[in-house]
This record gives C-alpha cells, structure tokens and sequence, in this order.
C-alpha cells in the first residue's frame, strides 16, 4: 500500500526532545548513548535513592523521560478474572508521584498464548514526540495518549499469534510509528500515520527460518543520504524504504530466530545480534540491493554475543554482554577481541553510556559501571536486590531503573 502524500513529511528520523529526555527506548540517539551529566556511580536499595515508587501491576518497558515526567506501561489484574487491563502510566521524575494511570486495552489472558519467564504482557516501552505518548503492546494494539492521559486513537487491527508474548518497541520515523509483527507465522511490519493511528503501508516479512517469531525493537539510518528503517526478524535482518515500506535489501542468518536486540550504527557498519539458539553479533555494510549476504559481511562473531541485551558502540569499540553475563569489548570495525570477562548473573537490560561509563544492569538487581577502553576495569557494583529486566532511562544526575515491583530515581535526593 503506497501513501505518496507522506513523502515530503519523511524528513526527520529522530524523536524531538528537550536536553536530558530519554524519550525512547534506548534514548534520544537509540543507541544507549546519554549527555546527561553527574550521572550516579554509586547506589544501593538504600544508597542514594532519591526516591522508589510502587508500580502496580507488571511489565518489563523500560521507562522513557519528557519534560519532566516518565512514562511506561503495566498489565494490571481485574478483579479474580482472568483479563489484564493493560494500561500507561506517567510518573513525575522529581518527586516518583504518579500523575496518571490509564487504561489502554483490556486482555483475556485465558484466550491468549503462554508468556515467557523473561517477558509479559506489558514490554513494549513507550515514545514521547511533540505532546503525544505512543505505547504498544504488540497483537494488543498500539494507541497514542496526549500527555494528561486522554486517548487521541487506538489501532487494533493487525492481528496474529505471538510466540511467548510481545517485546519490540515502536519506532518514530518522522510521520510515520513503525513496528514489527513477528508472530507463529505469516510475519510482517506495519507503519502506521502517527496522527491518526491508520495503516501508512504493511509489508510481509518473507523469512527462510522455520521460527517466525522475533521481538526487535527497529533502527533509522541514512544511507548515501537515503533514509532506512531496519528491522531485524528470525532468519534475516531486512532495510525497508519508509516511503512505502517495500524492502531495500537483506542480510540471512539462516535459522536464528526470537530476535531481540537493537542495531546500532557506526562507522559505516550496522551491528546487531542473530537470536537464538546460537547467537552471533554481526557488522554489515548497509547500502545497494538485494540479498548481501555474500557481500556485505564484515565480521561476525560468536563469542559473547547476546540473545536479549542490545549493543552499544562507544569510539571504535562495540561493547555487549550475554545473557549469562559475559562482557565483552571487540574492534567495531574487524571484531577483533579486546576484552570478554564474566561480570556475574544473567542479563536482559541493555547497556548505556554515560559520563564515559558504561553501565550494565544484571536481572538480580545488580549493576556494574565499567570504564570504557581495552582494558577490563570494574569502576562500582550496586546492588538494588529486586529483579529487573528492564533498560535503564537516564538524566542529568539521575538514573531510572525498573525492577518487578517499583520505579527507583537513583540519584541525590
């Protein structure tokens, strides 16, 4: 389906955001990479907690910071029954009060499939541009909200069967909010018009791997000065134009499926992560057409490489961790190893940058800063105690962190 009407509007990839909102997944750049200043070291469930509010309900969306105020989302129990009022949530960043609490969708958990341990019914994180909150939660639906709560639309009809629950967050693309549906079978990605909540255009995902199901939370970037939407699935991550969403070129991985991380870009190479059961970090040069698999691999690695975490380029080196905990630090441009070293626990949280540190979150509660470079150095271990598989969003002086029950400021009083 072709709008042409929205090709002049597709100019700006990038969510608008004032300094020190963190309004997306992975913030304002999506590649974990924050500005903020006087960001924390050091913490513990009782250690510089500026404040710790009770979230109710469940959800894994990390929390996204605008103006102010947080926003994320829960799936909230009614009654004895067996439906989950999924619903979003904002939370003011100063004191943890939270302003508003809304439901978006109702779910009847007894018709729908089983969720995994490391998921639930509410992971998707939200996006915050130009007075609207977009949120998501995947065969559900997506609906926008303005920023007192009043719904603006939903959109609730693309449906198909998710594998083990929802995960991938959406992606703003100047006009256009796009998402992937990466189900039992059949899988595909959508945009929708931001303003209006209707299909800008749906493209199958033709895909070689037996597994359909993935989770990945898409990328932007401009290639030759042509703007892509990348989006990687089971079997294949694909470039898709965003002017009418037919796919500009693809990468196989054969079998790899349940996707999760998010690609990042640098030096004219795309990192991302495989899946599972064997996963592998790959750098590709994006551009041309077509299947490039034969030809634009740069390296590709197994050691260390993620299921779930994202990655995060920092200068000339890509930093990941696995979800058994091993770190690792590797050439981006040849994948050459610097450094992999086992920081302890398992992970889910994807890492982020800030003040030159590099901050990973375990799901026990732990986090570790380590400083950026070739040489394996541990600068804190901060211990909430609580699980958390969600990312963290950052500010000046503060960090959020999610954990199952609670939101936490960590940061001055």
């Amino acid at each position: 389906m072709r709008i042409p009407s929205i090709l002049p509007l597709i100019a700006a990839i990038g969510v608008s955001s004032l300094a020190g909102d963190w309004a997306e997944f992975r913030g304002p750049s999506r590649d974990g990479h924050s500005t903020a200043t006087k960001v924390p070291l050091k913490w513990s469930a009782t250690e510089n907690v500026a404040w710790k509010t009770l979230i109710p309900g469940s959800g894994w969306s990390s929390p996204v910071l605008s103006q102010g105020k947080l926003y994320l989302t829960t799936a909230v129990p009614v009654g004895e029954s067996k439906t989950l009022s999924l619903r979003a949530l904002r939370v003011d960043a100063s004191s943890g009060t939270i302003d508003w609490n809304v439901e978006v969708f109702q779910e009847d958990t007894a018709a729908s499939p089983r969720i995994h341990g490391k998921n639930g019914h509410a992971s998707p994180s939200a996006v915050v541009s130009e007075g609207t909150v977009f949120v998501h939660f995947g065969h559900m639906g997506t609906a926008a909200l303005d920023l007192q709560g009043q719904l603006l639309w939903k959109q609730e009809s693309f449906h198909y069967t998710p594998i083990h629950g929802n995960g991938g967050s959406p992606l703003l693309v100047g006009t256009l909010l796009f998402f992937s549906c990466d189900g039992a079978s059949d899988p595909f990605v959508v945009a929708l018009d931001r303003k209006t909540g209707k299909e800008a255009w749906k493209t199958a995902r033709v895909t070689p791997a037996s597994r359909k199901f993935s989770f990945s939370t898409a990328q932007a970037i401009t290639v030759d000065g042509k703007l892509q939407i990348i989006s990687p699935g089971s079997g294949a991550v694909c470039a898709y134009d965003p002017a009418d969403g037919h796919e500009l070129w693809r990468v196989r991985y054969g079998e790899g499926y349940s996707v999760i991380p998010q690609p990042v870009f640098g030096h004219g190479l795309l990192f991302f992560g495989t899946g599972y059961d064997r996963p592998l970090v790959y750098a590709v040069k994006p551009g041309g057409s077509g299947d490039l698999t034969d030809s634009n691999v740069a390296w590709k690695t197994a050691k260390g490489a993620p299921n779930t975490p994202s990655l995060l380029l920092v200068g000339d080196e890509l930093y990941f961790v696995s979800d058994a905990g091993i770190a690792s630090c590797v050439d981006a441009r040849t994948g050459t190893v610097h450094w992999s070293e086992r920081l302890g626990g398992d992970f889910s949280a994807s890492p982020v940058l800030a003040e030159n540190r590099i901050y990973f979150q375990n799901e026990s509660g732990m986090g570790f800063v380590v400083k950026p470079g070739k040489q394996f150095e541990v600068l804190a271990r901060n211990d909430l105690g609580e699980r958390t598989l969600a990312s963290y969003a950052v500010t000046d002086g503060a960090l959020f962190i999610r954990t199952a029950e609670h939101l936490y400021r960590i940061g001055k009083p």
